[in-house]
């Protein structure tokens, strides 16, 4: 698996169409009602400073399968919130998004020397829970039905972990069912 920055074009038209995909817009938010940004939109979050997105591939033909990303960095409180989409769907359940969200959390922690990462997921998207929690994140918190999935509202669930609490993981080796 390889983290590569959303730098052509043609990714970034990938991205924003995996994105725009119901099932999984559904799942996010990225302020003011928008769930899932446009081409031009993404390829201003891949130019500032307080965004670091990647597209994230697959072990054996090395095309992108994902996106990872870290957003609202903040570097003088040393904050960002961590996301991931997995835009090929017949690689589920393989291991690559929570891989793909450890070394999101590498570079959050090393590169960005950030002191806190935030997570939300809404609390009937399953995969992402599992995904949160096997990653050693802390639940903070509950927003109640704040998200609104298939017409129906939902909480969110919100998990934080520091720098001191993140070890490296030996993700590379990890079970594939995440």
């Amino acid at each position: 698996m390889r983290l590569m920055p959303i730098n052509s074009p043609e990714l970034v038209n990938l991205v924003a169409a995996w994105l725009a995909d119901e099932r999984i817009a559904r799942w996010l938010d990225f302020g003011n009602g928008v769930r899932s940004p446009g081409p031009a939109s993404l390829r201003i979050m891949a130019q500032k400073e307080t965004h670091v997105l990647r597209v994230f591939t697959d072990d054996e033909e090395n095309a992108p399968i994902g996106v990872v990303g870290l957003s609202n960095i903040d570097r003088h409180f040393g904050t960002g919130m961590i996301w991931i989409a997995l835009g090929e769907r017949r690689f589920s359940a393989r291991g690559h998004a929570f891989r793909a969200a450890a070394e999101m959390l590498e570079i959050a922690f090393g590169e960005l020397g950030l002191q806190a990462v935030n997570a939300w997921t809404v609390e009937r998207n399953y995969a992402s829970r599992r995904i949160i929690e096997r990653l050693k994140f802390r639940p903070i918190g509950r927003q109640r039905r704040c998200h609104t999935v298939d017409g129906q509202a939902c909480d969110r669930l919100w998990y934080d972990m520091l720098a001191s609490e993140f070890e490296r993981m030996e993700y590379r080796d990890a079970p594939q069912h995440a």
